[in-house]
């Protein structure tokens, strides 16, 4: 099988960090949020295809610096296409089946148990479904016998939605959905594809784990505290000179001498953090640094970003620039 990765959107939702990079690049745990979303694919598959988007030169940049065990490629879409229309785009040799993943879902899933529940019976796509409290913002899906999607209903209101299980962002379509989305234009997949296909054989595939989209701050960070629990992140050492109770995924270059920390930080290349700061349930990524005495709690300081001397940063997303006292 091969893989296809949508990496698009704006990622408004996390803002002024998205100006610098897109949201798949902002780390979880010490690791792009995209290489976890990667993590999850069996070691077998025989491609990755990313379909990027906004900032596409940055994306294609960043995996072609590690090694992966499989082959992996990135296509470009020059104008928004949507999530059908990226699809389609990228998707001209895709496997049957082949396996779709969104690029900002981190996730408890065994995706090659997924794989082997789409092959049991004939069926033109299994999708992954989550449990929410609030299926507002997503995909909903109602469930028959079997846990066939009898209906597919995006973003419903409360008194619309079929049930809690929402898409997980993780799916096993054949091949032949692809030729279904029309070509040339922005397709939402969700909202112009989805419901025709469900008389060819739509099931669902109940997640039990731990599921979040990781858009806003308050999901990102939930995410990477997941993440660290479940030992999936990269490295938990404190800075040199540095105190507290960790995890901290900390670069080999980050200066944090004197500084305090509470669990769950990443820190990128060439951050500083002064002496008698205090950071916890945050990442401060590459290039940005923490004033002495500064308090850094439940954000994310993106590229290059700095925190004044005895400023208390709470619940933000911090771009490049100073954050002032």
């Amino acid at each position: 099988m091969k893989a296809l990765v949508l990496i698009g959107g704006l990622g408004t939702r996390l803002r002024p960090v998205t100006y610098a990079v897109p949201k798949q690049l902002v780390p979880l745990a010490g690791k792009p949020m995209l290489f976890h979303v990667l993590d999850l694919l069996p070691a077998d598959v025989e491609e990755v295809v990313l379909a990027t988007g906004y900032k596409a030169s940055q994306i294609d940049a960043a995996v072609r610096g590690r090694a992966w065990p499989w082959p992996i490629r990135t296509v470009a879409e020059a104008t928004p296409l949507g999530t059908g229309g990226g699809m389609r785009h990228a998707g001209a040799t895709m496997s049957d089946p082949f396996f779709l993943l969104n690029s900002d879902v981190i996730a408890e899933a065994d995706l090659a148990a997924l794989a082997a529940g789409h092959r049991r019976s004939p069926r033109c796509g299994t999708m992954a479904l989550a449990e929410v409290d609030d299926p507002r913002p997503y995909g909903v899906a109602a469930l028959a016998a079997g846990d066939r999607i009898t209906e597919f209903v995006e973003k419903p209101e409360p008194e619309r939605a079929p049930s809690h299980w929402i898409n997980a962002g993780l799916a096993v379509w054949a091949r032949e959905v692809l030729e279904e989305i029309p070509a040339g234009r922005p397709v939402s997949f969700e909202k112009e594809v989805v419901a025709g296909l469900l008389a060819r054989g739509l099931y669902g595939y109940r997640l039990g784990g731990f599921w979040d989209d990781a858009g806003t701050l308050p999901r990102l960070l939930r995410s990477q505290r997941f993440l660290f629990d479940a030992g999936r992140g990269a490295g938990t050492r404190l800075p040199r000179g540095s105190s507290g109770r960790g995890p901290v995924a900390a670069a080999d270059d980050a200066e944090a001498a004197g500084a305090s920390f509470g669990g769950y930080v990443t820190l990128g290349a060439r951050v500083r953090v002064a002496a008698g700061a205090h950071v916890e349930d945050s990442v401060v990524m590459e290039g940005a640094s923490v004033g002495e005495g500064a308090t850094v709690v439940g954000a994310i300081v993106g590229p290059g970003g700095s925190i004044a001397a005895h400023r208390t940063v709470r619940g933000e997303v911090v771009g490049e620039g100073t954050a002032p006292g």
